[in-house]
């Protein structure tokens, strides 16, 4: 078997992140009531192997060498722009202007308060302070900016780790304040997602206070999410070189 597999790494490397899926759901749903969404179950299983090899995490045993080309930049960059894909321009029209501005803002607030949490922990490296911002945005935009900037494998965790930090706090807070804040309707889907972006902690989350808005604010998450990864490593970058 383990010649079969050794034969097979890429293979048995899909099998194993469908099994982790599978067991992640399992444990959201019957375990933790959907409180907390089966990817972010799987993101912290997926941290806690990456600890079990050497530089390269859990693809430097040789039974899991497939790994190394599954969790590479060149899939995870794909899934990014296939999701990306999956959204129409157009249709974020009908969010009118609070749409765009609650994208950009929330872009560049989430961007800033990562860079600000990362300054309080001693970080004043341009390349460090740009990829935990940009993982305060979301977990997808963290790895993608410190790809694209030549971060450490360190910083880039960092990143990872703040952005599910925000999809498990978005999932538990969104159904005990979507009536505080007035989320009853596709437009306010609309702007909690562009505002929030991460796409998991927003779907669940509005799952979770009415299963009809969820489109709406997924697709406005989807948006973040390419806005993220176009700005965080060209524009907010540039603005961080020039001070640091």
């Amino acid at each position: 078997m383990i010649e079969l597999i050794d034969k097979n790494g890429f293979v048995f490397a899909f099998l194993l992140v469908g099994l982790i899926m599978f067991i992640s759901f399992q444990v959201s749903k019957r375990v933790l009531f959907g409180r907390i969404p089966g990817v972010a179950v799987a993101i912290l299983i997926g941290l806690a192997l990456a600890t079990l090899g050497g530089k390269k995490g859990i693809s430097d045993i040789p039974l899991f060498a497939g790994m190394a080309f599954l969790g590479g930049s060149m899939l995870r960059d794909f899934t990014v722009v296939a999701t990306a894909m999956g959204a129409d321009l157009s249709k974020i029209k009908s969010a009118g202007l609070a749409g765009v501005i609650a994208l950009v803002a929330g872009v560049f607030v989430s961007f800033f308060l990562g860079v600000l949490v990362a300054w309080a922990l001693g970080y004043r490296d341009a390349v460090e302070l740009t990829t935990i911002g940009a993982g305060a945005c979301t977990y997808i935009v963290g790895p993608v900016t410190g790809t694209a900037l030549g971060a450490s494998t360190d910083i880039i965790a960092i990143s990872v780790a703040i952005g599910l930090v925000k999809t498990v706090v978005t999932t538990i807070a969104t159904p005990l304040i979507a009536q505080k804040i007035g989320l009853k309707n596709a437009n306010s889907a609309l702007v909690f997602g562009g505002l929030l972006g991460t796409s998991s902690g927003v779907t669940a989350g509005l799952a979770a206070t009415d299963p009809k808005l969820v489109p709406y604010g997924a697709l406005t998450a989807t948006f973040y999410t390419g806005l993220g990864c176009l700005l965080c490593p060209s524009v907010f970058y540039l603005v961080l070189q020039a001070f640091f």
